[in-house]
């Protein structure tokens, strides 16, 4: 359902836990903020310099997770779960304050970041939400992982996300999911994972200090380590278009249009989002002119550029 008007959180959520990568403990407070203002981060370990925008433009690392770094290479790392939830729980504008580099993992995936925040609730701002559409298709690809997106005429975002592994537990997982109408419990409570043959790997290169079974699937030939399994038939494959929509938030806007993803992750998430703003032209920024539309026909309406 597209939302007429913008919203923050009714009041202030904190989470404390440790980061995946970095292992460090860390304290994340998310604070409502003014319309227009967006998600925007704040290092409060650091006197000065320390405000990093959730913006694709400052995605500096996607390699296992998303990292964000302002000009003054002051980073946050691991944003995409929290961006996710977020987005799935419709808040469009909310300060952060993080007293380390590393958003805290929680337990792998956007739960308890989007009970938390349901919870505490959410109001509408004055200004109306802005949403991006997508006016042509685009793809991209990087060594047989590929994305695109493309116009979707139902005023909607869909993702249809393909998964294939050689691991006989994971194999190929497809899901499509749309973010308009679909109950998405099954996407924010699924959980990052790994096989168990790639930790040392990860481990080498400076990741996964934090990593556990409380917060990480893990799959060791065709049996799952954690205790109770899997959560939900596709979490592997959902848990990655958990990712992509989070990543996708760092455009700035919710996004109108189509996704079909193959294998990929953040790094082609953050491409596709550069290609589109290559270019003005490749796209528009709508709003809902219409303010009192039913639920049975907000996705009907009549949309007005003011790009």
């Amino acid at each position: 359902m597209l939302n007429l008007f913008q919203k923050t959180l009714s009041k202030s959520v904190v989470f404390k836990g440790h980061g995946l990568h970095s292992g460090l403990d860390s304290e994340l407070k998310i604070i409502p903020a003014a319309e227009n203002f967006g998600i925007v981060f704040k290092r409060t370990d650091l006197e000065k310099d320390n405000i990093v925008l959730a913006n694709y433009k400052n995605v500096s690392s996607a390699q296992l997770c998303t990292t964000l770094r302002n000009e003054f290479n002051v980073s946050v790392s691991t944003v995409e779960h929290l961006l996710a939830a977020l987005y799935i729980t419709g808040v469009d504008n909310a300060l952060i304050e993080i007293n380390n580099s590393e958003v805290p993992i929680m337990d792998g995936s956007s739960k308890e970041f989007v009970e938390t925040i349901a919870k505490a609730g959410t109001v509408n701002l004055k200004a109306k939400r802005k949403y991006l559409k997508v006016v042509k298709k685009f793809e991209y690809k990087n060594e047989g992982k590929f994305i695109s997106i493309e116009p979707n005429n139902n005023k909607e975002l869909n993702i249809d996300f393909q998964l294939v592994y050689s691991n006989k537990l994971i194999g190929t997982q497809r899901n499509q999911i749309n973010f308009s109408k679909e109950d998405l419990e099954e996407v924010y409570s699924s959980r990052t994972f790994c096989l168990f043959e790639d930790i040392e790997k990860i481990k080498k290169i400076g990741l996964a200090k934090g990593g556990s079974l409380d917060n990480a699937l893990v799959v060791k030939n065709e049996e799952i380590l954690n205790t109770g399994g899997l959560r939900n038939p596709k979490e592997f494959v959902n848990h990655k278009i958990l990712d992509c929509i989070g990543d996708l938030f760092t455009s700035g806007y919710r996004i109108i249009g189509s996704i079909k993803c193959s294998q990929g992750g953040h790094y082609l998430t953050n491409q596709i989002l550069r290609k589109i703003f290559s270019n003005d032209e490749n796209f528009s920024i709508i709003e809902i002119q219409e303010r009192n539309l039913p639920n049975t026909l907000i996705n009907r309406s009549l949309l007005r550029s003011i790009a």
